[in-house]
């Protein structure tokens, strides 16, 4: 168990939604709905995010804010909060938080505002429950300095230490042990995996294949058949805990992505969302057409005037699932859209690529404008 490097995953819970609760003292048992005006119903934006609270009445980011009001109205028809994001405080949140996380780390890479990965090998001394009791004392520190909480992750490798983030929110803290990994996925839902969206679990179930274990059961070969040599290598993996652990502060250079300006700026978002997922789509062809895949989704947006902002998110293994990459782009257009602005341009960029040495000379600065 010594010799596996151990990665711990750090999750703030809800977070837009909990440093807005922390900067106006909102009630946390009071549904939070952050994005465009719902306009008591009328409106055409979307949510941006929301705290657990409001999340019980199945609101979600990038909903229609009409179809948010309906299922859970502000007043006088309903207790519902609506508000626009703070973009400044987020920014703010997440360096010190940041700021926190980084000095047991031996090797850090921030993945998104609110998430980051920690490779703590020597800082533990190989120990895991000297890694456990570390997330304990960060998990006390940032509650306590910044009024915040979080979730982690305690394992060999990134994806399970996702996974294992993912368990016990909020405020959880979750271990899975290198000789634990069997008795883990045992019963484990599919799509509990990372990288595992609603098409390939559907496909799966028709196969009468419902959790993790079972797919591994099936074997490599045989579950090639029915998923493609690819992903049964990979879920192999994943079940053996052979996929990486490597921590880098350092974004890859290379990448692939598209843009689209449009005639006019617009300031209908469910269009602009279309258009970006369009692109999405379009992005990850191109990927698997040369045979790319990558860990992070970056979207562009360009307002009114070329006030221009890029926004990324990075994933635990290299993937090339259109599904995937759909829903990061999704979260990160309604999680970070500045809902009082008119559109100019939309784009999304696939980086941190995996790729044959033979071919990376071709992927330095595939960028194409629409």
């Amino acid at each position: 168990m010594s010799k596996s490097r151990i990665i711990i995953h750090c999750d703030l819970d809800a977070f837009y939604a909990a440093v807005e609760t922390l900067h106006h003292g909102f009630d946390e048992s009071v549904p939070l709905i952050i994005g465009s005006d719902p306009e008591n119903g009328r409106g055409r934006g979307i949510v941006s995010t929301c705290n657990y609270a409001a999340r019980k009445f199945g609101i979600r980011s990038a909903m229609a804010i009409s179809e948010a009001w309906r299922r859970c109205p502000g007043p006088p028809y309903g207790n519902g909060i609506y508000i626009r994001g703070s973009r400044g405080l987020y920014s703010r949140a997440s360096r010190k938080v940041m700021s926190i996380l980084k000095q047991p780390a031996q090797y850090f890479e921030q993945a998104s505002i609110d998430e980051a990965y920690l490779d703590v090998t020597e800082y533990v001394s190989g120990d895991w429950d000297a890694a456990v009791a570390l997330c304990r004392s960060l998990q006390e520190s940032i509650e306590q300095k910044i009024g915040l909480t979080a979730s982690f992750g305690v394992a060999q490798n990134r994806i399970l230490a996702k996974m294992a983030s993912e368990i016990n929110k909020p405020r959880g803290i979750f271990r899975i042990l290198p000789d634990e990994l069997s008795d883990f996925f045992e019963g484990r839902n599919i799509r509990d995996v990372p990288g595992i969206g609603k098409k390939r679990a559907t496909q799966l179930h028709e196969w009468g294949i419902s959790t993790v274990d079972e797919m591994y059961a099936h074997g490599e070969l045989a579950l090639a058949r029915i998923t493609g040599e690819r992903f049964a290598a990979w879920i192999t993996k994943v079940y053996e805990g052979k996929t990486s652990s490597e921590i880098s502060p350092l974004r890859s250079r290379k990448s692939i992505g598209k843009e689209h300006t449009f005639d006019f700026d617009r300031d209908n978002y469910h269009v602009v969302l279309e258009n970006l997922l369009s692109i999405v789509r379009r992005v990850m062809k191109s990927a698997r057409e040369i045979g790319v895949s990558g860990r992070l989704a970056e979207v562009k947006i360009r307002y009114t005037g070329f006030e221009t902002h890029t926004h990324g998110r990075s994933i635990p293994v290299s993937m090339d699932d259109d599904e995937v990459f759909v829903g990061l782009a999704e979260k990160l257009f309604a999680n970070n859209v500045q809902s009082n602005k008119k559109i100019r341009l939309i784009g999304f960029r696939l980086g941190q690529l995996d790729t044959p040495s033979t071919k990376q000379t071709r992927l330095l600065s595939i960028y194409e404008e629409e």
